[in-house]
């Protein structure tokens, strides 16, 4: 008894810290709207719109995966992973918000000739985006829909969410069994709208903010980020876990060391992604690719922030994930994986600051961009606790079935 009201407190004090969070950064957004420059307001809304949906979209495609690859190793992990679809509601939300601030996000909206008009226009481009998101919401949400009634105990229903998910659920074998086929069905549907959905957002969202680059490995480039960022976020809510609750979190220093070699091959999947798309845009020297890259890679105020990107998400993750006893330690792969997810919300920076400042001469970086991205971290990491708190068993007993 003790144990268990020492971990109510404890999930009491971490809720209070990321409500905090919410409020200081949802705070800062609204002050910034009243002021001189609301743009940068909505600019940085957008940003950490596309990084954290990307991070829900990636860690749950952790779960996805394992279960296609019947893997057996990453059952308490692959339950974590599973919390992250907590937060496809509100990036679902926060991708309408952003039609608010159409106007400070799209400068092809003032560029009326850049000769895609039939594909960027706003009725069209907000229509297909939201569709592909809720296909890819929906796959996620019924997939743990069966995952979750194949995991939890039909006998304790408590709670309305749980009530929903457990009705005329008898945990027999043969049901247990069907559910299981629909889960590879919706596996399969969901691997393909992620590769797609993620890709068109990629090419929306991103590209399309320079109407006349592009480039054909830009979407799977989009959709391993993805991926890369969700390990590391999946990394930190395991060390976290395991940090407050020891072995009651059914993780093992073992499992630590899996997940950081899979981390540590989607660091070179990553890098190859950026390698081989610069490469290929750089001996082609075509001026409608090259301009993309010149202005990123080699301007200022640009070109030290490419460095430190690349440095960040893959220099440092390669030399430091090489050490086999480094990735049996949470504490350590924490802030490894912080680091790496601070990295690509600078790498997102760099792919959409110049569109928005083309012609700053140092980087778009203030204190009330920190503040707002700890907003998101908060509203995630309440998605996340939420989820857990509802289905707490599965970071314990089931990881012990495993």
């Amino acid at each position: 008894m003790n144990g268990f009201a020492q971990d109510r407190k404890l999930a009491g004090l971490l809720l209070i810290g990321l409500g905090l969070l919410v409020f200081v950064g949802f705070g800062t957004f609204v002050m910034q709207l009243s002021g001189e420059h609301p743009e940068k307001a909505w600019q940085t809304f957008y940003l950490n719109f596309l990084l954290w949906s990307a991070v829900a979209q990636g860690g749950f495609l952790f779960s996805v995966v394992m279960h296609l690859t019947r893997a057996r190793w990453c059952r308490p992990l692959q339950s974590l992973a599973e919390s992250f679809a907590a937060f496809f509601p509100i990036s679902l939300l926060m991708f309408l918000l952003l039609f608010l601030g159409r106007h400070y996000l799209f400068p092809w909206l003032h560029h009326l000739n850049h000769g895609k008009a039939a594909w960027l226009n706003l009725p069209f481009l907000f229509s297909r985006d939201l569709l592909a998101l809720v296909c890819l919401y929906g796959l996620g949400l019924a997939y743990l829909y069966y995952a979750l009634r194949s995991r939890l105990d039909p006998l304790n229903t408590r709670g309305r969410l749980r009530a929903f998910v457990l009705r005329d659920h008898t945990g027999s074998a043969a049901e247990i069994e069907a559910q299981q086929k629909k889960l590879t069905v919706l596996s399969l549907f969901y691997v393909l709208a992620y590769a797609l959905a993620l890709t068109l957002l990629a090419f929306d969202l991103v590209m399309g903010l320079e109407p006349p680059w592009f480039s054909t490995l830009f979407g799977g480039y989009a959709f391993t980020k993805a991926f890369y960022l969700g390990l590391a976020a999946l990394m930190i809510v395991s060390a976290i876990c395991y940090l407050a609750r020891g072995s009651k979190s059914g993780l093992t220093p073992a499992q630590f060391h899996d997940l950081g070699k899979l981390l540590f091959a989607f660091c070179l999947v990553w890098a190859d992604f950026f390698y081989v798309q610069l490469i290929v845009i750089w001996y082609a020297n075509v001026s409608e690719e090259a301009f993309y890259i010149i202005q990123r890679l080699m301007n200022a105020p640009w070109r030290s922030l490419a460095w430190t990107v690349f440095t960040v998400c893959f220099v440092l993750p390669f030399f430091i994930l090489l050490n086999r006893r480094v990735k049996t330690r949470p504490i350590a792969m924490l802030i490894l994986s912080l680091l790496i997810i601070a990295g690509l919300w600078l790498e997102h920076l760099l792919l959409l600051g110049p569109a928005w400042n083309p012609s700053l001469s140092r980087l778009p970086l203030s204190p009330a961009d920190g503040l707002i991205t700890l907003g998101f971290i908060g509203l995630m990491g309440l998605a996340i606790t939420f989820f857990l708190e509802v289905f707490p068993e599965l970071t314990a007993e089931k990881a012990r079935e495993a």
